[in-house]
């Protein structure tokens, strides 16, 4: 299937609001099911075991700490990327 003619004086710049915060949004997607899929770990464990709440409270407090980490790493790679971007652009401008 051939991709849709662009009207004349019609361009595709990639520069909109999703271009732009998409990656960001999923960051948060998967701080949660992060913590969400320990927290199920956890209480899957804790009904197995007999040992409720422990291995649920566990689960939650390991899944947003390990989530966390690997959310400030994400955040903190795509703002630099997003920065030296905006650096190159303002070069070209000069």
């Amino acid at each position: 299937m051939a991709p849709p003619e662009k009207k004349s004086g019609q361009q595709r710049s990639g520069s909109g609001w999703s271009t732009e915060f998409g990656p960001f949004l999923t960051l948060g997607l998967q701080l949660a099911l992060a913590v969400g899929a320990f927290a199920a770990l956890g209480w899957w464990l804790d009904t197995k075991w007999g040992t409720t709440p422990w291995l649920l409270l566990t689960g939650v407090i390991l899944g947003a700490v390990g989530g966390g980490i690997s959310f400030i790493k994400a955040a903190m790679a795509l703002g630099n990327k997003q920065d030296s971007k905006r650096h190159r652009q303002s070069k070209r401008e000069d």
